[in-house]
C-alpha cells in the first residue's frame, strides 16, 4: 500500500546484541493518514494450522497481496506459499527468520500466529518497525506485555487486532443489543467454560531437530534446548514457556466473551483459584481441571471452569458462556449460539441427543449463527485503511488476556489474590508479582517501558 501521505520517524537497530528490537536500518512510525484505494501488502508469522486459514483469509480480499511468508519450518512456508500460488498464480517470498521481513519498509500489515511466548516479542518488534499487526490469542504469553503492547499501538500508532474472532461474530453483536435492552436485568455474573478432551503423549528422547526446521528460532526468547517432538508442533501448548495451558489457549476465547457479557472494563479486584490433575497421564504443566472467581468493584462476579478430559460440556456446549441477569440469563457459545430464558424458575438441562432443553420457564431471543473469522480479519484489514480502532484493539486484549494471567498466577501461588487494577499489581503478594513478567533469552528481551 502506498504510503505517500504517511509521515515516518527512523530508528536504527542491529540484528543483534540484547539491544535488538528490530534488525532493520530503516523502522517507520505511522501517521494516522491511509489512502483507502490503496492495496496492502501482507506479511505471516506461522503458518501451522492457524496460520494457514489467515492465509486463505487474506486471499479471500482482492485488496491484499501476501508478500512474504514467514515461518522456522521451511516446509511450512512452502506449503503456504503453494497455497498462494494456486489461488493468485505468484509466489510469495518465504523467510524463516521475521527480522528481515521487518527490514521490507513496502511491508503495511503482519499477522502473527505463532506460539504465544513469541506473540508479544513480534508484536512489539513489528510495530516499531511501522507494521500493523494482527496477533493470534493470547496476545501476551504474561500479564506485563499486554501494558506493554497497548504503550506501542499508541507510542507508533498501529492498528493492532487480537485474535478473538467472536467480539466481529454477527451472533455477538446480536445477543450484544439484548444485553444493552435491560431484557435480562442487570448482568451481576457470568460464567465461561472450555471443555475437552486431551490425550497426552508419553516424552520421547530428545533428537536433533527435523531438516528444515530452525529450533532455536522457534524458541527464541524460551530457555535454549535440545529439541524435542513434545515441545513442537501440536504439542507445545502444554509447557508453561511457550504457552499459557487452556485457559489461555481456547479460554481465552470464552473469558473475553464472559467479559463482554458482564461488561466490565477494568481487572478484576480478588481472584480466587482451584486446580489439580485428576484424570490426563503424560507431560503436561498444567492442570487438568480449573476453577476461577474473579471478583469486581462494581460488585459483579466473573466465573471460569475448564476440563480437559471430557467429551461433553456444559448446556450442549464445548465452549461457551451464561450471563446471569436479575431477569433472566442466555446461554452464548462461540460456536455461534445464543438464547436467552426469562422469569422465575428459569433453568437448563441437556437432552439425549445434547440438545438443550429449557425447563420451567420462557424462551426469549435467541440466534444462531458464524465464527467470526472472516469477519475479524476483514474489521482489521478495513482499519489498516481507515485509521480506526478496530473491534479487539490492545486495550480490549489487555483486559480479557489479564483474566487469564490473573487465574494461572493465583492458581500458582496463594489460591486467593487481591489485585490492583490501577498499579496492576497485587496487593501485599510479592511472589505473585514476581510472576506479572518474566526473563526473556537474549537477544529477544523486552523495552519496558516501550
Amino acid at each position: 500500500m502506498k504510503k505517500l501521505t504517511h509521515r515516518r520517524k527512523f530508528v536504527t537497530d542491529s540484528l543483534t546484541g540484547a539491544a535488538a528490537l528490530v534488525a532493520a536500518n530503516t523502522l517507520a512510525v505511522r501517521s494516522s493518514a491511509a489512502s483507502p484505494s490503496d492495496k496492502i501488502n501482507a506479511s505471516i508469522v506461522g503458518v501451522g494450522s492457524m496460520g494457514s486459514g489467515h492465509v486463505k483469509r487474506l486471499l479471500a480480499r482482492d485488496d491484499v497481496h501476501l508478500k512474504t511468508i514467514v515461518d522456522v519450518d521451511q516446509s511450512h512456508a512452502e506449503r503456504a506459499q503453494q497455497t498462494v500460488y494456486n489461488a493468485r498464480g505468484h509466489r510469495p517470498e518465504t523467510e524463516e527468520d521475521f527480522r528481515r521481513m521487518l527490514e521490507d519498509k513496502s511491508i503495511d500489515a503482519v499477522v502473527i500466529a505463532t506460539p504465544h511466548h513469541w506473540h508479544a516479542p513480534m508484536a512489539i518488534r513489528a510495530m516499531r518497525a511501522g507494521k500493523d499487526v494482527y496477533v493470534e490469542k493470547p496476545a501476551s504469553h504474561v500479564f506485563r506485555e499486554g501494558r506493554l503492547m497497548i504503550e506501542a499501538a499508541k507510542k507508533y500508532n498501529c492498528i493492532f487486532q487480537h485474535g478473538t474472532q467472536m467480539r466481529s461474530a454477527d451472533v455477538t453483536k446480536e445477543a450484544g443489543k439484548v444485553l444493552a435492552s435491560g431484557l435480562l436485568g442487570e448482568i451481576k455474573m457470568s460464567k465461561a467454560w472450555n471443555c475437552q478432551k486431551h490425550k497426552h503423549r508419553q516424552t520421547p528422547a530428545d533428537t536433533p531437530a527435523p531438516a528444515g526446521v530452525n529450533y532455536d528460532l522457534w524458541l527464541g526468547p524460551a530457555s535454549e534446548r535440545t529439541f524435542n517432538l513434545s515441545r513442537f508442533h501440536r504439542h507445545w501448548s502444554w509447557f508453561r514457556e511457550y504457552s499459557n495451558g487452556d485457559i489461555g489457549n481456547d479460554g481465552i476465547h470464552d473469558l473475553d466473551m464472559a467479559r463482554f457479557g458482564l461488561g466490565v472494563e477494568t481487572h478484576p479486584n480478588r481472584i480466587t483459584a482451584h486446580g489439580s490433575r485428576i484424570h490426563l497421564e503424560g507431560e503436561r504443566e498444567y492442570p487438568d481441571n480449573m476453577m476461577v472467581a474473579y471478583h469486581y468493584d462494581e460488585g459483579k462476579v466473573m466465573l471460569y471452569e475448564d476440563r480437559g478430559w471430557t467429551p461433553y460440556g456444559i448446556y450442549g456446549f464445548d465452549s461457551g458462556n451464561a450471563f446471569y441477569g436479575t431477569e433472566g440469563f442466555m446461554v452464548f457459545s462461540r460456536r455461534g449460539y445464543f438464547q436467552t430464558y426469562l422469569g422465575k424458575g428459569a433453568g437448563m438441562a441437556t437432552g439425549g441427543a445434547g440438545e438443550v432443553v429449557a425447563f420451567g420457564n420462557k424462551k426469549g431471543p435467541g440466534m444462531r449463527g458464524g465464527n467470526g473469522h472472516p469477519d475479524h480479519m476483514n474489521n482489521f484489514l478495513d482499519c489498516v485503511k481507515s485509521r480506526e480502532q478496530p473491534i479487539a484493539n490492545a486495550e480490549v486484549a489487555h483486559l480479557s488476556c489479564a483474566l487469564s494471567h490473573l487465574g494461572e498466577v493465583t492458581y500458582r501461588t496463594s489460591g486467593v489474590t487481591n489485585f490492583n487494577p490501577d498499579t496492576e499489581q497485587f496487593i501485599d503478594n510479592p511472589e505473585a508479582d514476581k510472576l506479572l513478567t518474566k526473563e526473556y533469552r537474549e537477544p529477544w528481551g523486552m523495552p519496558d517501558p516501550v
